[in-house]
């Protein structure tokens, strides 16, 4: 034995061939932690001492190689002084350095994710093998950052800059079969020959039929561009990744001037700017945001596998109504290879269902995603009915029909009596009290709501609800057929609206509100989309319904009736009376009409204009900054509230739940984070000046606490 540690070993595979293996005690994946680090110097240290070593071999004996450095010690280090976090940087640096360094051929085996830190690793390695089934990339600027431990040093040079920007700037895994044809690996074999690869290609290093130390060297010079092709790869990548990442995600091109500007140094020289720019973007608050939520991210998967260890198992599940929500249910759970049956009442429905589940498995072949054979085989996975004749084999189901409490107590109530004793019964109800609706069964310990979220495809938040009694059979069965759909559950209590939407009202009372006072529509979804909004609220109301939102409004209202209800003709309520229900009739705020690609297409329309000025009751001068707090006030505000009343368990929970389910500004953090970076205290102030529009503005007592203590939510619960 070379080296014994607790994340890595080092022995003999052959002789004077050393084998590097990670393998990292009580953890089922690998991470770079600051202690793994220090392990691996000493594990280097021990190899570079050992002249009889003629060639090295890294892998490792979990299912993943690497997936990277060790995130939850990111906000640490990223808050420590910025000579001592350069250090830090510098000092893994050149660990890797030495790692190419060696004097004798080296070779990496990629067994499965090698991620950020991980692929780094990798590509200090003269030579890379990997199993066809692994995953290589550098996802940093997903957290707000880029690669700093040499990534954006070594990879250009050895797949070219233009390919080495679309790795860093979007992220992206790589299948093996990508990274062989782009050069990033030498070698994809199946994952049992990973190994005999690897002493392959050391082997013939050790013949001298390869040349590893003309690999070394090419990756210790300057990158080999002259000046109109470096123009070209640098100037055109930042066009295309400041219009698709925008101003708020500033990382992609700090990653693509940091390599401009070390591209014609050697790697030392490189080094050493990317070590500075990389603490430069570790320090802004979309860093510190971004991270934040992959950490939050983690939370929730954490708690869900526990609650997941009540669940019974989800076989056959069934969705009642076969509408937009219905149907967007069936597709997630057809493509996750869960069969379900879809039952309404009317044969067109059904007939509807299965078209658009139909029309967006082609869509998946178009992109390349699936082959056309797995569509037949997908809408097999779909049984359509108009009795309950097969409901006794369902282990779920849910209710997905029309957003009326009679309703929906009615069909529960009778689909419950055609179900086995066990069948675990489901609402997506998006505002109705999942108390409220158990009353109507005989097991209401069964039932609990799952409320997805328009389109279901695409939106990653499924709110499960638990009413008052809910069992953790019901919760965990819920949350885990959520989890094999795809989706991200994140348990509720029961409340009018629940989490999003009862939170959503608020910011929609907001935007209300200021149309009454004359600020013009476009420019306040202008604002709201340059905060960082996909979408401005009036277009968001298009898209979710203006009838839904209406209705939806009204249960708030009824639910909140000191500070949901108003005493005003909201713009919403006139679009609805006058039959202008967004998207789905393609008059809203705006009007749409279908574009080349078959997509609707927003256009402002006079009209629409015509029915807003009825409802103006003023005309006031107002800044870009005032619009801004009276649609975002209110909204954080109700968020503090459900942390108050518990209907999460977490606050990290709200974050997130906003951000899956309406795409709060990820780059922001979350409502909480928002307060947080603004301040407690000035929150508080602004939220003051505008109390005399709406109580929605009027801080709660604790937070006005919190604010004279200067507590703020992220130090809180840290």
């Amino acid at each position: 034995m070379i080296f014994s540690g607790k994340a890595i070993r080092v022995d003999y595979i052959e002789d004077s061939i050393a084998h590097l293996v990670f393998d990292l005690d009580g953890e089922s994946i690998n991470k770079l932690s600051k202690a793994v680090v220090q392990e691996l110097d000493g594990a280097i240290t021990a190899i570079e001492d050992q002249e009889c070593i003629k060639a090295l071999i890294i892998s490792s004996n979990k299912d993943v190689f690497i997936v990277g450095a060790d995130v939850t010690e990111f906000l640490g280090v990223f808050a420590l002084p910025d000579t001592e976090f350069l250090h830090w940087i510098e000092s893994t640096q050149a660990l890797f350095s030495r790692i190419e360094d060696l004097a004798m051929p080296t070779v990496t085996a990629i067994n499965g994710y090698a991620l950020g830190g991980g692929c780094e690793l990798a590509l200090t390695t003269d030579y890379r093998v990997m199993a066809s089934s692994a995953r290589i990339g550098l996802p940093e600027v997903k957290l707000g950052i880029f690669p700093g431990w040499g990534g954006s040093v070594r990879l250009p040079r050895l797949i070219g800059a233009d390919n080495a920007l679309e790795w860093i700037c979007t992220g992206d895994e790589k299948k093996a079969a990508d990274a062989f044809k782009q050069h990033a690996v030498d070698s994809v074999v199946a994952k049992d020959q990973l190994q005999a690869a690897a002493l392959h290609i050391v082997n013939q290093c050790l013949e001298g039929k390869l040349d590893y130390q003309k690999r070394k060297q090419e990756k210790r010079q300057p990158l080999q561009l002259n000046p109109l092709e470096s123009i070209m790869a640098f100037e055109s990548a930042k066009a295309l990744v400041a219009a698709k990442a925008g101003r708020h995600f500033p990382a992609p091109i700090a990653a693509i001037e940091t390599v401009q500007h070390h591209a014609t140094m050697s790697r030392d020289e490189a080094m050493k700017i990317e070590a500075h720019g990389f603490v430069k973007m570790a320090k802004t608050k979309v860093a510190r945001n971004l991270v934040g939520l992959f950490l939050n991210d983690q939370r929730i998967k954490r708690v869900n596998k526990a609650l997941s260890q009540h669940a019974q198992p989800v076989k056959r599940s069934a969705v009642l109504g076969a509408g937009i929500m219905g149907g967007g249910i069936a597709y997630q759970s057809a493509c996750k290879d869960i069969p379900i049956i879809m039952k309404d009442i009317k044969q067109e429905a059904l007939a509807l269902g299965l078209k658009e589940s139909s029309k967006l498995l082609m869509k998946q072949v178009m992109r390349g995603k699936i082959k056309a054979e797995d569509v037949t085989d997908t809408l097999n996975k779909i049984d359509v009915t108009l009795s309950y004749g097969d409901f006794t084999h369902t282990d779920l189901v849910v209710e997905a029909v029309v957003e009326n409490k009679k309703i929906k107590s009615s069909v529960l109530a009778e689909v419950e009596k055609q179900v086995k004793e066990t069948c675990i019964l489901t609402s997506n109800t998006s505002t109705i009290s999942i108390t409220e609706l158990a009353e109507s069964l005989q097991r209401p310990e069964l039932f609990c709501g799952m409320h997805f979220f328009n389109p279901v495809y695409r939106m990653p938040l499924v709110e499960v609800i638990r009413g008052e009694k809910s069992s953790e059979t019901a919760i965990g069965t819920t949350v885990a057929y959520a989890k094999a759909m795809g989706k991200t559950p994140i348990v509720v209590n029961d409340c009018p609206g629940f989490l999003v939407n009862r939170v959503l009202f608020p910011y929609f009372a907001g935007f209300d509100a200021l149309l009454r006072d004359g600020v013009d529509v476009q420019r306040i979804d202008k604002v709201m989309e340059k905060f960082g909004w996909p979408m401005g609220p009036a277009y968001l109301l298009d898209v979710v319904g203006i009838d839904t939102a209406h209705h939806a409004s009204e249960v708030m209202a009824a639910g909140y009736p000191d500070r949901m209800s108003k005493d005003f003709k909201s713009a919403t309520d006139a679009l609805y009376e006058n039959e202008r229900y967004g998207q789905k009739n393609k008059l809203g705020f705006y009007k749409y009409e279908l574009d080349k690609r078959g997509k609707l297409k927003k256009l402002a329309d006079e009209n629409a204009e015509k029915i807003l000025q009825t409802v103006q009751s003023s005309s006031i001068e107002i800044s870009d900054e005032e619009i801004i707090d009276r649609m975002m006030i209110p909204m954080c505000m109700e968020t503090v509230r459900c942390v108050e009343d518990g209907i999460v368990d977490h606050p990290l929970d709200a974050d997130m739940g906003l951000i899956l389910g309406i795409a709060f500004p990820s780059f922001r953090g979350g409502a909480l984070r928002y307060i947080d970076e603004m301040g407690v205290q000035e929150y508080c102030d602004r939220a003051k000046c505008y109390v005399h529009i709406s109580p929605v503005y009027e801080p709660t007592d604790t937070l006005q606490k919190m604010a004279n203590k200067n507590e703020t939510f992220y130090k809180k619960i840290a």
